[in-house]
């Protein structure tokens, strides 16, 4: 009943607060302590591919199993304490995983931007939550990085971490955006990361194998109750959802495109290197800002439906 308790309390405080700028988040805290470590076995370790591998490895170790030890202790100090403080720590610490709100908060600053009419603001806007350079796209680039933002999010951001609460509470979901943070801040196939990085990389790869999919069946579920094409949804999806140089990335971008009936992903430059990637989903129509809306609607609505899936398993698991 605790979990329970935990991921609706925690889906509600986000849902009402998401991320306040003034309260430092989990994840800032996981960036200086990767940098701080990369630093650290940088300097320690040799500067060739074999020693820059063995580097990665150490930190793709030592983050989660830090981060599991210190939350994990914190909340079994705290419930020796007292019940309701342990669970007061959880709960907040299980809010601060979930970035639904978030995540539709920045999205749709993009999409007023881009509804204003001012490109440059919708470019800064949109670097907020994208990895890619933003100064050369266009109003079409930029919503498109939106959309495909929100679509990777929700499995990312939302979906994920309530898979990994349901299973061990606030210290396994946060172990999960340990990985998830390391991947986004080192995963990266460049001449500094190509091999530091490709631990991580793997790591996340498999911790989102299983919720990438499960978000991909929730977008697709939530295309059908939102009006937009579930059918385009499922095809698309089928057909496009290994697409990308991840194997969990394209899942719910490619139902998300289907949903949409448009065209995403394609080129784009990251670091100021330029990338050749597929494009996912038919240009059925040309993708414009309101799609933004649409895409955060489905991104509530899968989220919802993940949450009411973690649920019942807890309740079958209770019933066991």
């Amino acid at each position: 009943m605790r979990i329970i308790l935990l991921m609706l309390g925690g889906f509600i405080l986000d849902g009402i607060f998401g991320d306040p700028a003034w309260l430092v988040h989990p994840v800032v805290i996981m960036g200086k302590a990767i940098t701080a470590l990369e630093k650290f076995l940088r300097k320690r370790l040799p500067n060739t591919p074999e020693g820059e591998r063995l580097g990665g490895r150490i930190l793709a170790m030592a983050l989660p199993v830090g981060t599991l030890l210190i939350t994990g202790g914190v909340c079994w100090l705290f419930y020796r304490i007292s019940p309701i403080l342990g669970f007061a720590i959880e709960l907040f610490w299980c809010a601060q995983a979930l970035a639904a709100k978030g995540l539709a908060q920045e999205s749709t600053n993009v999409y007023r931007e881009l509804v204003k009419g001012d490109l440059p603001a919708s470019r800064r806007a949109v670097s907020r939550i994208v990895g890619r350079d933003t100064a050369e796209l266009t109003s079409e680039g930029v919503t498109k990085a939106a959309v495909e933002t929100v679509a990777e999010n929700a499995s990312d951001g939302v979906i994920a971490p309530l898979f990994y609460m349901m299973l061990g509470g606030a210290p396994l979901a946060l172990v999960y955006k340990a990985i998830n943070t390391m991947d986004s801040m080192v995963g990266y196939k460049n001449e500094k990361y190509l091999n530091f990085g490709r631990a991580a990389a793997k790591l996340d790869d498999a911790a989102n194998y299983l919720p990438s999919r499960i978000a991909a069946l929730l977008w697709i579920a939530s295309a059908a109750l939102t009006g937009n094409d579930a059918k385009s949804a499922w095809r698309i999806w089928r057909r496009d959802r290994r697409k990308h140089a991840s194997p969990n990335s394209a899942q719910t971008e490619s139902a998300c495109a289907g949903a949409l009936n448009v065209q995403l992903a394609g080129p784009a430059t990251y670091f100021g290197k330029y990338y050749d990637k597929p494009t996912i989903g038919d240009a059925v129509r040309a993708i414009e800002p309101g799609d933004i809306l649409h895409a955060n609607k489905m991104m509530y609505t899968a989220s919802l439906l993940g949450l009411a899936a973690a649920v019942l398993v807890r309740i079958l698991v209770l019933c066991i």
